[in-house]
């Protein structure tokens, strides 16, 4: 049974995207999801959130080029069963402009982890991409089966939200990748004492309704802090606010996508 892909996008940074991509993968591999998160982005954020090395040659910069395979990228994080990574590098960077000329520059990534998706290894792989719609974030929405989307409660994030639907459309309506689908908007950086969190909120789900998942990731320092000491929220508070947030976004994701069975 081949893996379920997930790509976090969003072109605005700074809205818990990498730290949503760690600290979920890292929950639904506590919940026996077998989880594959890959580092997309050159600034390698994920890598050095979970506590690995940015390797020369360990990114799929390689592959992505016809050099070597994906499968060949994957490690195991030390710290969780179940959980398994490929990390980013500096040479990323690069890969846009590699890709640009290539035939297939839409559909590179999606070619690269075909054997992964079919390898039987994985239930759930999950894309964390650069914080712009370029070449990179554009192969994972090309690859994935759902588009997550991590969304900052404040009005501004509404505009970016609109922008990347827009994009979803064009790649689904242009044949890049017809089963594209939105699989959820996740809000973060919530602050319940914050009347403006509550009012983006209740508009997004106007607007959306079932698409909103009802987990949403409160405004906390302990998560900000977790990838300084290279951890998740798991290892580093297991038992605060983002952390409980985070196991119930991965029950939701079970529940919604029927991951691991």
């Amino acid at each position: 049974m081949s893996a379920t892909v997930f790509t976090i996008a969003n072109q605005k940074g700074g809205v818990g995207k990498t730290t949503t991509a760690i600290n979920v993968s890292f929950a639904l591999a506590e919940k026996k999801v077998r989880t594959l998160l890959i580092d997309l982005d050159p600034q390698a954020n994920a890598t050095s959130g979970l506590g690995l090395e940015k390797t020369e040659g360990g990114s799929l910069y390689g592959p992505l080029c016809g050099e070597g395979t994906a499968l060949e990228k994957v490690q195991p994080v030390g710290a969780q069963n179940g959980l398994f990574m490929i990390t980013s590098e500096v040479d990323m960077a690069a890969i846009e402009i590699e890709l640009v000329q290539q035939e297939n520059y839409l559909g590179q990534l999606r070619e690269v982890l075909a054997p992964v998706r079919e390898s039987g290894e994985f239930d759930a792989i999950i894309l964390d991409c650069p914080p712009a719609l370029g070449m990179l974030s554009m192969n994972s929405l090309a690859a994935a089966d759902y588009l997550l989307i991590a969304l900052q409660c404040e009005y501004l994030a509404m505009e970016g939200l609109g922008q990347i639907l827009k994009v979803l459309e064009k790649l689904r309506s242009a044949g890049v990748n017809g089963k594209l689908q939105l699989g959820g908007i996740l809000m973060t950086m919530f602050d319940p004492r914050n009347n403006l969190s509550h009012q983006v909120v209740g508009e997004v789900r106007n607007h959306f309704d079932d698409m909103v998942f009802r987990s949403m990731i409160p405004r906390s320092i302990r998560l900000s802090e977790a990838p300084s000491f290279g951890q998740s929220i798991f290892e580093y508070d297991s038992t605060s606010k983002g952390a409980n947030a985070y196991r119930y976004l991965a029950e939701e994701l079970i529940e919604r996508f029927s991951l691991g069975d």
